[in-house]
């Protein structure tokens, strides 16, 4: 198992291009990128600036990920990029991103359901939608994927769906066993489905057999008024803990590649990590009803295991062990505090592969 990183989120990457990102990479001793989607390569797939970044990934010994956006047709218009490059067509805009892919050897690719909105409570989460329901937006994405299915079929590919803050992983299982394993396959968030009050070590164990792609995360989790609240923290100093998640993953999947996705350096000195945390919103509305309506698979016993996650995770807080949320808030988050959090998640990440005799090809 390699350790690198998704690239949207790391210092330089509204700056530099992908091969200067690969670049800095390699300088800070990744294993590779995972770019979020073909479009943050080359905007115009430009096919010489893709071979390049295939080139320079290959020089430098880093493994090379993308991916294509969102695959849910209700939230399509507000990637308008995507139809745009079938002049029109989203399919055929889609086929250039997978057939681009193909040609420099990129067989896994992210897709996504949804992206949170700035609403408050349950309304941040497209699954809480009013003008078309959860199900009938799963619906439309399990049709779109099967009209894709046959171009990954006929170039070798897998579109791999993550643990989206929006869909659960009994959802995600269902869709890729409908589409079929063999084109769909799961990038695994480890940190998201705690906003659908899942247990990690639950999740781990339903998705495992379809992972292909990896956003190593970690987050705090507390109690809230409404529900719970959560903010990302490097890997091993949340609730996460990356013992249940990775021997589930080796074991189902021994060559894949570990990508962080740590906090994204802003223009401003807020850091991006906090925004849930000082703001009046919360989208773990677990105190709503309709927001416990809307998750039917999960069991009593997993939430108990959840709310026992924040417990744990608030003595700790109150140990002084952990910052609070409100600590966190404050700090400025600076590209030196990026690559700090890159090195604290790699450390433990390391520490987790050697506790479970996991070798680590980096």
């Amino acid at each position: 198992m390699r350790l690198g990183s998704d690239a949207l989120k790391l210092p330089g990457a509204t700056t530099l291009t992908a091969p200067e990102q690969l670049q800095q990479a390699a300088e800070h001793g990744l294993g590779g990128l995972f770019f979020r989607t073909m479009l943050h390569l080359s905007p115009t797939l430009d096919p010489g600036l893709l071979r390049e970044v295939r080139s320079t990934a290959d020089r430098l010994g880093l493994y090379l990920e993308s991916g294509l956006g969102k695959v849910n047709p209700y939230g399509l218009p507000e990637s308008p990029e995507l139809r745009a490059l079938g002049d029109g067509d989203t399919v055929a805009g889609f086929r250039r991103m997978m057939e681009a892919a193909a040609a420099i050897g990129i067989t896994e690719l992210w897709v996504a359901t949804a992206g949170i909105k700035p609403y408050s409570g349950r309304l941040c989460y497209d699954r809480y939608r009013t003008d078309v329901t959860w199900t009938d937006q799963l619906a439309a994405t399990a049709k779109f994927c099967t009209i894709l299915a046959p171009i990954a079929r006929d170039l070798g590919l897998h579109l791999n769906a993550e643990t989206h803050e929006e869909i659960t992983s009994f959802e995600l299982v269902r869709l890729v066993e409908e589409v079929g394993p063999d084109v769909m396959g799961i990038t695994y968030d480890t940190a998201n489905p705690l906003q659908r009050a899942e247990h990690p070590a639950r999740t781990a164990q339903r998705v495992a057999p379809y992972v292909r792609q990896t956003h190593l995360k970690d987050a705090a989790l507390v109690h809230d008024p409404h529900g719970m609240r959560d903010q990302m923290r490097p890997n091993g100093q949340g609730v996460v803990d990356l013992h249940w998640i990775l021997p589930a993953l080796y074991a189902a999947n021994p060559g894949l590649n570990l990508s962080l996705e740590i906090a994204e350096v802003g223009i401003s000195s807020a850091p991006q990590l906090a925004t849930r945390a000082k703001d009046a919103r919360t989208g773990i509305a677990l105190y709503d009803p309709i927001w416990l309506d809307g998750h039917p698979d999960l069991t009593v016993t997993e939430l108990v295991e959840y709310l026992g996650l924040a417990r744990a995770f608030e003595n700790r807080i109150a140990a002084g062990e952990v910052p609070s949320l409100a600590e966190v808030s404050a700090r400025g988050f600076t590209a030196e505090d990026a690559w700090k959090w890159v090195d604290d998640s790699f450390a433990y990440i390391r520490e987790v592969l050697r506790d479970s005799g996991i070798p680590c090809d980096d």
